[in-house]
């Protein structure tokens, strides 16, 4: 199989780790993390803690463990460990996770431009989506896992250019931040989605599923020369990350203050844009360039590094490395994709990073039960069984999310959805368990 879809372990470790943050702050982080400062202030840093602590996780625990196996895909662990029918089972729910979340961090990063810029010119949305997806398919089938890294350093840069250079020009208008929109933590109700233990342990699972058991985020890992410099990779990046996310925040708050100054009605994901593109602020083209190459360097190489990673695990999981069809695969792929974009603009779907994570935790459970499975647990189990175990759990899920209020005393699912999601699969794996 040719090298430029997946790592060949030649990267610079301080690479990744500046590539890393790029590609785990999309354009949905870029529009949507300053505007959940209105309603939750700076509680999202609780989901920062438990990031750390899964970051943790994956250095110590599954990146030594992907290096001795060496394998290409991540989710050739589970042939190794289960058997074919779990191989294929983790291949396809990756394969809908990542496609649908690819899917709505383009959307709402298309939806942008055409609202500021394309729309304006008289363009129409479906003329715009498949401008978008065409340069994201010519970039990643010439260029392969190294372009994916090399556009995310440059996407990195880009987007702390443009935060800092917004919260600069903003903070002068506004003078001092608001206190009262800077709240962290949540103790005081435990049926409140922002309770501080289901944001810590939603961003521990969250983060070791959709980093550590996803292919498009392992294989920047898996480009490190070893596995020390992956685990420095790993904890530099997470640090680096945190940082990013509270000057995100702190972004959040100047705009508020901003919008409530000169009667701006906008609020969560349209408040960064509008802010933006109001013309109120002293330097105001400068602004408004900034925000637009912010988002789109921040949203499309996100695409395109799904694209890389759906081609890969499509080919070597799915198909069985049939290397011939890649490239058709590919285009597939992005296909598939703007087909996505497109739906998600016919039902007007407003996805925030919210609906990112809530998707995650019915996509990503059965993955985590199975790698938490496979690696606590050596018995052997029955293969052809782990599928329907695999969708039973996000099923069973979603009943208890549904009922959840009546059943539980007004108790409210946040992300710890993708743990109870993981433990059914876990459950379900223990009745599939045969005797050696």
């Amino acid at each position: 199989m040719a090298k430029d879809f997946y790592a060949t372990r030649s990267t610079a470790w301080w690479k990744v780790a500046i590539a890393m943050i790029g590609s785990c702050l999309s354009g949905v982080t870029f529009v949507s993390v300053p505007g959940m400062v209105g309603n939750i202030g700076f509680g999202y840093l609780q989901m920062c803690v438990g990031f750390f602590l899964g970051y943790l996780v994956i250095a110590f625990v599954l990146t030594p463990l992907y290096f001795r196996l060496n394998v290409v895909s991540v989710y050739q662990y589970l042939e190794q460990r289960f058997g074919t029918a779990s191989h294929k089972t983790g291949a396809w729910f990756f394969f809908i996770s990542k496609i649908l979340g690819a899917a709505v961090r383009l959307f709402l990063m298309i939806a942008t431009l055409q609202l500021l810029l394309a729309g304006p010119a008289g363009i129409p949305f479906w003329v715009t989506v498949l401008a978008v997806m065409l340069l994201e398919w010519l970039y990643t089938v010439r260029g392969g896992v190294k372009a994916v890294i090399g556009l995310d350093i440059v996407k990195t840069l880009s987007m702390l250019v443009a935060v800092i250079l917004c919260l600069v020009l903003i903070a002068r208008e506004v003078g001092r931040p608001d206190t009262s929109l800077m709240r962290v933590f949540y103790f005081d109700d435990v049926n409140h989605p922002q309770y501080f233990w289901k944001q810590l342990l939603g961003g521990l699972f969250t983060v070791v599923a959709m980093t550590g058991m996803d292919q498009d985020m392992m294989q920047r890992t898996l480009a490190c020369k070893s596995v020390r410099d992956s685990q420095k990779n790993l904890i530099v990046s997470v640090l680096l990350q945190i940082v990013t996310i509270t000057l995100f925040l702190f972004l959040g708050v100047y705009l508020y203050q901003f919008a409530s100054l000169h009667g701006l009605p906008a609020k969560g994901d349209t408040l960064f844009p509008t802010v933006a593109w109001s013309g109120l602020l002293p330097a105001s083209g400068l602004v408004a360039t900034s925000f637009v190459v912010g988002l789109v360097m921040a949203g499309f190489p996100a695409g395109g590094s799904a694209l890389t990673s759906l081609t890969t695990s499509f080919t070597i999981d799915i198909l069985g490395g049939k290397d011939r069809h890649r490239s058709w695969i590919h285009t597939g792929m992005a296909v598939l994709m703007t087909v996505c974009i497109l739906v998600f603009n016919a039902l007007n779907s407003t996805s925030v990073i919210d609906a990112v994570y809530r998707l995650a935790s019915y996509t990503y459970g059965p993955i985590l039960g199975l790698f938490t499975f496979g690696l606590c647990c050596k018995a052997p189990v029955r293969d052809a069984w782990v599928p329907l175990v695999a969708v039973l759990s996000p099923l069973l899920c979603l009943v208890l999310d549904l009922n959840s209020v009546r059943w539980l005393g007004g108790y409210h699912f946040s992300y710890e959805l993708l743990l109870i999601n993981a433990a059914f699969t876990i459950m379900g794996l223990c009745c599939l368990i045969r005797k050696k």
